[in-house]
């Protein structure tokens, strides 16, 4: 059995752990999925007897996770699709009843499960399997990832505020799809660029986007990242969300582990929301913090000094 999308805190006890395989893309879930024992793989090469589909919040991507299972299971087989009203559960019980047999619908709380029963043929709309679009000349993203229709505006602001010339070793922190590390290679003065991103999904689009040969990927928790010799320069739009709750922890950690990258003498350039409390722990981990920019929506701070209490410049 296949089950897509399941969270590493999940309950799948009414599951046997070895007749199942978990397809996750979030790194920090994958690998807690796999300490708890299951197979998981962050993209499916084979076809199951049945699928459960849990339901993530963005519609595209609850279409692709439904196309690719589907496509996976023999006609009759069992799709399970699991989801709460805030994901959009109800619509999709009332899209799946006009496209195949549905049954089994279950309800609790605030959510729903319910069965579907794969018809034969093309019974599902060609836009669902489109894993790939093109935004920004020629960007490609995918269903799901962060900004997916779009260069955020964020990461637009930061990259107008970075240095003519760039330092020589940098990381991009939460690299996304690619296209502020594509930016940076855009200027003098790189000679590699690490690109680190925990969504697989959004990994895959930056290798498609990001073909200079200075670029190296990381499929990997920005929070734990390390590499054997420090770098000079960081740059970051740091995510401030889990799932629908804002978490402002996770842009701390991100600086965090920009401090422990950087050399004394490297560069943090990095773009927050102006409400995030992040001054503090920039302060605790900078000698030197400045906003450089910014506008009522985004702050551009640039820090440096890593490892030596400091202040606002």
């Amino acid at each position: 059995m296949l089950v897509v999308g399941a969270r590493g805190t999940d309950d799948l006890a009414p599951l046997e752990t070895a007749s199942i395989v978990i397809q996750q893309g979030s790194y920090p879930d994958h690998q807690a999925l796999v300490t708890r024992g299951y197979r998981v793989v962050a993209e499916l090469e084979e076809n199951f007897d049945a699928a459960l589909v849990f339901l993530p919040r963005a519609k595209a991507e609850a279409r692709a996770r439904i196309a690719d299972a589907a496509a996976r299971l023999p006609v009759g087989g069992a799709l399970w699709i699991d989801g709460q009203k805030t994901d959009g559960i109800d619509s999709m019980l009332k899209d799946m009843r006009q496209r195949a047999e549905t049954d089994q619908v279950h309800s609790k709380a605030h959510g729903k499960i319910f069965r579907v029963r794969i018809p034969d043929g093309g019974w599902l709309p060609s836009e669902w399997t489109s894993y790939r679009q093109q935004v920004a000349d020629g960007f490609v993203t995918r269903p799901g990832v962060f900004s997916a229709d779009g260069v955020d505006p964020g990461s637009a602001l930061l990259a107008r505020h970075l240095p003519e010339k760039m330092p020589t070793r940098v990381v991009d922190l939460g690299a996304g799809w690619g296209w502020l590390s594509a930016q940076a290679l855009a200027r003098p003065g790189i000679e590699v660029v690490h690109l680190v991103e925990a969504d697989f999904a959004a990994l895959e689009s930056a290798k498609e986007n990001v073909t200079d040969p200075r670029a190296k990927f990381h499929w990997t928790d920005a929070r734990s990242f390390s590499l054997p010799e420090p770098v000079n320069g960081v740059v970051m739009n740091p995510p401030f969300h889990v799932g629908r709750l804002a978490d402002p922890q996770l842009g701390r950690d991100f600086i965090a582990t920009a401090a422990r990258l950087l050399t004394g003498a490297g560069k943090l350039w990095m773009v927050a929301n102006r409400h995030l409390p992040y001054e503090a722990v920039l302060a605790e981990r900078f000698a030197r913090v400045s906003e450089i920019g910014g506008d009522n929506r985004f702050k551009i701070i640039e820090a440096s000094g890593a490892g030596r209490k400091g202040g606002r410049g």
